[in-house]
């Protein structure tokens, strides 16, 4: 049994749940009941990043923490520790209004959330791959 966090051996570094979305880079076969499968982590990454910029285009969230407290709701998820996190991450208080057309911001954003899903450092490569991906 391979002992990565479910969110890596998914592929899916945000652990994105199951929906109707027709993600591109997503598995043929969906084995895992909960959450989306990808074939490679740029694909999750990608993934994670264009549904942050959705909620800033589509439901206008603005700072760190209305998307986290969207992306890690509190029926799921301590979403003030999960905010937390994320903050003492990137080194910016909550009410931190990201640039979700930059790249280094977005991927840096990407990074603490999967950090913080998966328990592990994120492969910035695989971010920016994804970045690259939109």
């Amino acid at each position: 049994m391979n002992n990565q966090p479910r969110g890596l051996r998914n592929n899916n570094p945000g652990n994105i749940r199951r929906s109707n979305d027709r993600w591109m880079g997503l598995r043929a076969k969906q084995t895992d009941p909960q959450f989306f499968q990808f074939t490679a982590p740029m694909w999750g990454y990608r993934a994670l990043i264009n549904t942050l910029q959705t909620y800033r285009k589509k439901y206008k969230l603005q700072t760190l923490a209305e998307l986290i407290s969207r992306w890690a709701p509190t029926n799921e998820n301590n979403t003030s520790a999960y905010i937390r996190s994320v903050c003492r991450e990137m080194q910016v208080p909550d009410s931190y209004v990201p640039d979700i057309e930059d790249k280094g911001t977005m991927c840096a954003l990407a990074a603490a959330i999967s950090r913080h899903e998966n328990g592990v450092d994120a492969v910035m490569e695989d971010v920016e791959r994804g970045w690259g991906l939109l």
